[in-house]
């Protein structure tokens, strides 16, 4: 169970919505130095949740990157999202009953001004690494420019600087199915979710890509005609995985703040921005990644001032983040350790 902290004052989004309180969910993993020198915040992606261990499979154990013997981890659920954060299931103040799709729109630097209040409740001042992937880099990048002497190091892993129109068109897809579903709108918990189990396996096909499909959901008998393919009931059981965990107002919203990022927004040019982020930074890319391919990354290895570029070769695509465990632990451990 995820620990609450309870904001009570008002915060007011970037689009000018002025909540008069925040409920902030986080899970922290290890001890705290004495020093408080040993602390590194996760910054997680769309649809997790603040319990690292739950979603990032061979990190927070020993000898891995979030060792919880060595260090202090901090992971908290973002604005908007399902998972304990005041999001749309929570309750409107103005109705006395839950937002629904009433819920604002929010951006990733609220998202990430969520965080600075839990990081200053918790009395966490400066961190020894800031790390996130996909949406959690969108966190990580918003914040070592939004507070530049936050992290003393920070890593970027399959992310990129402004949401591409390709991206955007999975997402508007995604909600466009959401939005099929007759139910979408009504003020239940249930509803959109069949509508949901549609996007998600929209969006499996951005996360995997071809190659990973290719050699993961081929046919026992490939040179069958079969309508049963195996890739079919995947499809499937990937959307009904997240119909039954998830919501949709959430999922719609969420969306929407992805497709509004973009470091440079109201900034200047990205490249002079990334010039301002102090933080030694590490920048992953993975290979087959067709959602934040490696192309995207490159703007970040050549104007952040003392950076780190490495690929992770896997043919998981988006997801090797997840699925390439091993290869990150070794690229991150190496990081944290170069105290060059």
């Amino acid at each position: 169970m995820s620990n609450i902290y309870h904001y009570n004052h008002p915060f007011t989004t970037e689009g000018g919505y002025t909540f008069p309180s925040l409920d902030i969910a986080y899970d922290t993993f290890g001890t705290l130095s004495p020093n408080r020198d040993n602390v590194i915040w996760v910054c997680h992606a769309l649809t997790a949740n603040s319990d690292v261990a739950d979603w990032w499979p061979h990190t927070v154990e020993q000898g891995c990157f979030l060792d919880p013997d060595k260090y202090f981890t901090v992971c908290a659920n973002f604005l908007g999202s399902h998972y304990g954060t005041t999001g749309p299931l929570s309750i409107n103040p103005a109705t006395g009953e839950r937002w629904y799709g009433d819920f604002p729109l929010i951006t990733v630097r609220d998202m990430v001004r969520v965080h600075q209040l839990l990081a200053e409740y918790l009395g966490i001042e400066r961190v020894k690494l800031l790390i996130g992937s996909s949406i959690g880099g969108f966190q990580c990048l918003e914040w070592a420019v939004m507070q530049p002497d936050f992290a003393c190091k920070a890593a970027f892993i399959a992310t990129t600087v402004r949401t591409q129109p390709w991206a955007s068109g999975f997402n508007e897809s995604q909600r466009m199915a959401i939005e099929s579903d007759p139910t979408f709108g009504q003020h239940n918990e249930q509803a959109g979710a069949n509508g949901m189990a549609v996007a998600r396996s929209i969006a499996l096909l951005s996360y995997r890509g071809g190659v990973a499909y290719n050699l993961s959901q081929e046919d026992s008998e490939p040179n069958e005609a079969s309508f049963n393919r195996r890739v079919l009931s995947y499809q499937r059981y990937q959307g009904e995985k997240l119909r039954r965990r998830f919501n949709a107002y959430s999922y719609y919203r969420l969306s929407q703040a992805v497709d509004s990022h973009n470091l440079g927004r109201g900034r200047g040019a990205v490249a002079d921005v990334l010039k301002t982020i102090k933080a030694k930074s590490l920048v992953v890319a993975i290979t087959s990644d067709i959602l934040f391919p490696p192309a995207d990354h490159q703007i970040m290895v050549e104007n952040i001032p003392d950076v780190t570029y490495r690929t992770i070769d896997s043919v998981f695509g988006h997801d090797g983040f997840l699925v390439e465990h091993k290869l990150l632990n070794e690229i991150i451990l190496d990081f944290i350790n170069d105290e060059r």
